[in-house]
């Protein structure tokens, strides 16, 4: 198991909680299964409510504000995406020309890899035209600020083109082995047999940041076999399962604070 700070703890908690709250002292007492003590735990939440990454009302319920809000979105985006049929056609974003600072390098970088576009070469970034334009409206406006958009229709091999953008290769293989790994761990879930809360929580924000990472190809271009939909459905099998326990181990805490 990896050694995860309170913040990640608190932070991916509520990434995955819906909606995004929970008192204070059951991210307390979550974040302890990680081996982190209360009063870390309890500083990381004053540290995040500070940058508004969390807001807490009077019963000292924290919830999820700001950039870790919207990634949530990100997230529900990726576990449930909106496809659409696809004409050939794909979206082009040119880096207007001109100097800029290296905060506004940043903030394009990231708002295109979370519209789900690659790299073609140095400022020129693009996708397969088979998803929703007004997606991510947050992320659409950074891009729109600093680039030019177009709709284009390359000549070759779209596969070749779609391959050249993205690591598909590399992608696919991990979500054979994540699928693999969470498959296995269902079987404990679902059954009576003990499981770390821990390092269930850990395989289920690897599927996850894994899942939100898909390029979301039209299935003209996958290569071969592409196990996107495998993962996606085992994910959500382990996540009920997991979440299940998650439940469990929540209402037992509640019952003591009680």
């Amino acid at each position: 198991m990896t050694s995860l700070s309170a913040r990640s703890v608190v932070a991916s908690t509520l990434l995955g909680t819906l909606p995004p709250r929970l008192p204070s002292r059951l991210l307390v007492a979550f974040a302890e299964e990680f081996g982190i003590n209360a009063g870390t735990t309890r500083v990381a939440l004053s540290r995040m409510l500070d940058r508004g990454e969390l807001t807490r009302d009077n019963d000292h319920v924290y919830a999820l504000a700001g950039p870790l809000l919207d990634r949530q979105g990100r997230q529900e985006a990726g576990l449930a995406p909106v496809l659409t049929p696809w004409t050939g056609d794909w979206e082009m974003h040119v880096v207007q020309a001109g100097g800029r600072e290296a905060g506004d390098r940043a903030a394009l970088r990231a708002a295109a890899t979370h519209l789900g576009l690659g790299e073609l070469r140095d400022g020129v970034w693009m996708r397969p035209a088979n998803l929703d334009p007004g997606r991510l409206p947050g992320a659409r406006d950074v891009l729109d600020q600093q680039a030019d958009r177009f709709v284009a229709t390359p000549d070759g091999d779209p596969s070749e083109l779609a391959a050249s953008l993205f690591d598909l290769t590399g992608w696919g293989v991990e979500a054979r082995r994540v699928a693999a790994a969470m498959a296995e761990s269902c079987v404990v879930l679902e059954g009576d047999g003990q499981a770390s809360l821990a390092e269930g929580f850990e395989l289920a924000a690897l599927g996850l940041r894994h899942l939100v990472a898909d390029p979301l190809l039209p299935a003209e271009i996958h290569p071969p076999d592409w196990p996107a939909s495998a993962l996606r459905n085992t994910y959500e099998r382990y996540n009920r399962a997991y979440r299940a326990r998650l439940s469990a181990f929540f209402r037992s805490r509640s019952r003591v604070a009680g």
